[in-house]
């Protein structure tokens, strides 16, 4: 069966940073190749990415992934109804537990207020992902079944099987998934049939080059001290690295095409919501950057190579380019070398494999880069997208 995936490729100089840490705060790293590489792990560099969302797309398209679920959830009940404010908590707790089968208690922590007062929040016991009109479709629910507020009654309702509310909003929680749950995905532990099977997988950054860790050792002066006072108000060390990064990302065009489904406009073509949420996360993922440490390192770069490549069989990354350490060149950098080892090593895998015809689309930027003019046009960043989500819609609209 032809498939529709989009591989990215980027290559990315970081300056000195600590941008993503181990608990003992040094840099993450990994051996690759018999030799340690400075990495940014996957997690680090999705969650910059679903931060970028929140300047690309609207915040009806967005979801909270949070174990306050109550307290989100009634904010919306009081939105739709302020005369149920009072009974807010006690029906998003009723609705939610039937809706994702879950437990909700105080924590044990948090028996009470930061200021030592009672009131506290019931919680799930984990993480969980809802979009927000996955949220209003359940307030929906509980403002209507609940009769003007009243807890027992909406328990009653959504216990009725003939009325099937309960239904309604466990239905509620498997529709109208939000942009970030479909590229992303979501477990829900207590109700299995409320998964979301990601569409995007994403790879740990890692260096092409071997890491050198570093440490900073810094101090503080004490502006109250007088000139007689000498020595430092504070000493310490940060450890960091520099890095040329080889990132990595494929995306599942019809797996996010069914998360999203349609969308809730009939007018436009069904292919929107997927082009439009592909797009976003390619600008999104180009342009984010974990800022773990970022007011000590203003590592504030973005990527000189990007790469897409939309395939119809599977996604392929090209690590193994940098299987054998980039040596610095004579000038001391690396980028260079590395665009001419990704030109190499992509025309020999897709020579290899029979992938040579699939679309590709290059950005890039600098001298250092012009050993991947063969691959394809060099584009701006606002070209790639553009075709790429009109080549990602096409391919939808046909069906291929």
């Amino acid at each position: 069966m032809t498939r529709s995936i989009v591989d990215i490729h980027i290559l990315q100089n970081v300056p000195p940073s600590n941008m993503n840490r181990d608990d003992t705060g040094t840099p993450k790293s990994a051996y690759y190749g018999g030799e340690r590489r400075a990495r940014v792990s996957s997690q680090a560099w999705k969650k910059a990415t679903r931060e970028r969302f929140q300047q690309l797309l609207p915040p009806e398209e967005l979801g909270v992934r949070t174990k306050r679920v109550v307290e989100a959830l009634a904010e919306r009940i009081t939105e739709r109804d302020a005369t149920v404010a009072d009974n807010a908590v006690k029906l998003a707790e009723e609705v939610l537990s039937v809706a994702t089968g879950s437990k909700l208690e105080v924590p044990k922590r948090k028996a009470k207020g930061d200021d030592g007062s009672d009131g506290v929040l019931p919680e799930s016991k984990y993480l969980m992902f809802l979009s927000r009109r996955q949220l209003d479709a359940l307030a929906d629910v509980a403002v209507v079944e609940s009769d003007g507020g009243n807890p027992a009654t909406l328990k009653a309702a959504l216990k009725d099987k003939k009325r099937k509310v309960g239904a309604r909003a466990r239905a509620a929680l498997d529709t109208r998934h939000s942009v970030d749950i479909a590229l992303f995905g979501r477990m829900v532990a207590d109700a299995a049939d409320l998964n979301v099977e990601a569409a995007a997988q994403v790879a740990h950054a890692l260096s092409v080059h071997r890491s050198e860790l570093e440490s900073d050792y810094y101090t503080a002066v004490d502006d109250l001290s007088g000139d007689s006072e000498s020595g430092a108000g504070m000493i310490g060390t940060i450890d960091f690295n520099s890095s040329t990064l080889y990132r990595y990302a494929a995306v599942d065009v019809d797996e996010l095409h069914r998360n999203l489904g349609v969308g809730l406009n009939p007018e436009q073509p069904p292919s929107v919501p997927a082009a439009k949420a592909l797009t976003s996360f390619l600008e999104a993922f180009i342009t984010s950057l974990p800022t773990g440490k970022i007011n000590t390192f203003a590592h504030h770069t973005r990527p000189s190579v990007v790469v897409v490549k939309l395939r119809d069989r599977w996604p392929l990354s090209f690590v193994g380019a940098f299987e054998t350490p980039v040596p610095r060149s004579e000038s001391g950098g690396f980028l260079r070398q590395s665009c001419e080892r990704l030109a190499t090593h992509m025309t020999e895998m897709e020579r290899a494999y029979g992938l040579s015809s699939n679309p590709t689309w290059v950005f890039r930027v600098g001298k250092e880069t012009e050993s991947l003019t063969g691959l394809g046009d060099a584009l701006t960043l606002e070209a790639l997208l553009e075709q790429v989500g009109s080549a990602v819609a096409e391919r939808l609209e046909s069906g291929a």
